[in-house]
C-alpha cells in the first residue's frame, strides 16, 4: 500500500463512530437536558420561597378596583361568581363590577340583569354587541377599562370563583410592593376525579413556575384568571396593541409589555387570600382544544427568557420519554432510566410541594408517577397543533394569524 495513504485511513479509523459511542454520547446529552431541567426548578424553589405573603390589616389605605368580567356563555356559573364579589371583605364604595357579555348565546347578560335588581353592589352591564367590530376577550377587557372608574383594574373569569378576601389581597400587595401589575394563584377546583386531579397537578406547576420567573424578576407567565394592574400601566404600554392577532394572550402579552416599560414592578400575590379556583376542564376534547389554544401563543412572545424556559421544560421531559423507550428496547440499562427519572421528578417535588401546600392539595403529588406518563406525549401533541394556530373556543373556531 502507497505509504502517503496510511495516514488518511488512519484518520478515517479513528473518525469511525461506533454504536455504543453514539449512545454513550446519547446518554450525556439527555442527562445534561435533564440536569439543567432540575436546576431550573431548584432555582425555582429557591425563589417560590423568597416570595413574600400579604399580611392583611386593617389600616391598608383601599385603592377603588374596578372589576372586569369578560364573559361569554356563562349562565351556569355567573351568579355565583358575583356572589363571591358582592361578599368580599372589602370596602363596597372602593370597586365597581363591570360584566362585559361577548355575543353570548345562552341568557348569560339576563342573570347578570336579574342579579342587579336585587343587589346593591355597584354592577353594569356591556355588550360588545352595541361595539361594532369587537370581539373575544381582548375587546372584552379593553371595553371594560374605557368604561372603568378605578385606579385599578382586576380581573377574573366567568367560571370562577374568589376569595373573600380576594380584593382586599390584591390591595396589600399593591400597597407593600408597590407594583405596576399583580399575578394571582389560581387552583383547579373540585378535583374527586383522577382526571381532575392530573390536569390540577400540572396546573399547579404552571402557576409556580411562573410566580418564581416573576421573584427573580424575569416574569414568563400569568393567569388571566387573577390579575390585577393600574390602568395607568395599560394605558401607558397601549393594552393589546400589537397581538390583537392572537385571540388569546390578554394576560401573558400584557405581563411581558408592562415588565419591559417597569422593569421589577411585577409582584406575584403568595397568599390562601388571593386565591382564584376555576374548573377543570370537563372533558378531553376541551382540555386539549385549551393547551392548543395555550401553546399557539408561544411563537408570538417577544421574550426570549419566556421561549427558552419553554424549550427546557420539554427538553427535560423529552429526556424521559427518550430513557424510557431506549431502556424498553434493551438499548440502555434501566439504571439509567432511574437516574434520569430521579432527578426529574425530585425537582418536580421540591417545586410541587410548595405549591400545592398553598392550595392544600399536596395529597395530588401521589399521581406526579401518573402525570409524568402521559404528559409528554400530550406536551407534543398539543405544541405541533399549537403552531397551527386552529382552535375551538367558546362555541367559536378560532385561529391565530
Amino acid at each position: 500500500m502507497d505509504p502517503e495513504h496510511r495516514p488518511s485511513q488512519r484518520l478515517g479509523a479513528d473518525l469511525c463512530i461506533t454504536p455504543q459511542t453514539f449512545y454513550s454520547a446519547l446518554m450525556l446529552f439527555l442527562l445534561l437536558l435533564v440536569g439543567v431541567y432540575a436546576m431550573v426548578l431548584v432555582r425555582s424553589w429557591i425563589a417560590w420561597r423568597k416570595l413574600k405573603s400579604p399580611s392583611l390589616t386593617a389600616e391598608t389605605p383601599p385603592v377603588f378596583f374596578s372589576v372586569i368580567l369578560p364573559v361569554r356563555n356563562e349562565a351556569r356559573n355567573i351568579l355565583s361568581l358575583l356572589q363571591d364579589l358582592e361578599w368580599q371583605q372589602y370596602p363596597s364604595s372602593q370597586y365597581e363590577v363591570i360584566v362585559v357579555d361577548d355575543h353570548s348565546e345562552d341568557g348569560t347578560p339576563e342573570l347578570v340583569r336579574q342579579f342587579q335588581q336585587q343587589s346593591n353592589m355597584n354592577l353594569s352591564l356591556l355588550f360588545l354587541s352595541h361595539f361594532p367590530g369587537k370581539r373575544q376577550k381582548k375587546a372584552a377587557v379593553e371595553t371594560g377599562i374605557r368604561h372603568a372608574k378605578g385606579e385599578w383594574i382586576a380581573c377574573t373569569d366567568g367560571d370562577c370563583h374568589v376569595s373573600p378576601q380576594w380584593l382586599a389581597a390584591l390591595n396589600q400587595v399593591r400597597h407593600e410592593q408597590q407594583p405596576q401589575l399583580i399575578s394571582g394563584p389560581v387552583s383547579f377546583a373540585p378535583v374527586a376525579t383522577v382526571w381532575q386531579q392530573l390536569q390540577a397537578l400540572e396546573f399547579s406547576a404552571l402557576i409556580a413556575m411562573g410566580a418564581a420567573s416573576i421573584a427573580v424578576r424575569k416574569p414568563t407567565m400569568c393567569n388571566g384568571a387573577n390579575i390585577a394592574y393600574s390602568k395607568s400601566a395599560f394605558l401607558d404600554v397601549n393594552g393589546f396593541q400589537g397581538n390583537e392577532q392572537v385571540p388569546s394572550g390578554d394576560d401573558e402579552f400584557l405581563l411581558h409589555k408592562i415588565h419591559r416599560r417597569y422593569p421589577g414592578q411585577i409582584a406575584f400575590a403568595k397568599g390562601k387570600e388571593a386565591l382564584v379556583e376555576t374548573p377543570a376542564s370537563d372533558s378531553i376534547r376541551h382540555f386539549l382544544h385549551q393547551r392548543i389554544r395555550w401553546a399557539s401563543k408561544w411563537r408570538h412572545y417577544d421574550s426570549y427568557f419566556s421561549q427558552v424556559l419553554a424549550l427546557i421544560v420539554m427538553g427535560g421531559n423529552l429526556a424521559v420519554l427518550s430513557a424510557l423507550i431506549a431502556a424498553l428496547a434493551g438499548w440502555w440499562p434501566w439504571w439509567f432510566l432511574g437516574i434520569v427519572l430521579t432527578t426529574k421528578m425530585g425537582a418536580d417535588t421540591l417545586l410541587l410541594w410548595e405549591i400545592l401546600g398553598l392550595f392544600g392539595k399536596k395529597r395530588l403529588l401521589s399521581l406526579l408517577w401518573l402525570l409524568q406518563l402521559v404528559y409528554v406525549p400530550y406536551m407534543l401533541f398539543t405544541a405541533i397543533l399549537g403552531l397551527r394556530g386552529q382552535y375551538h373556543w367558546k362555541g367559536r373556531q378560532l385561529k391565530t394569524a
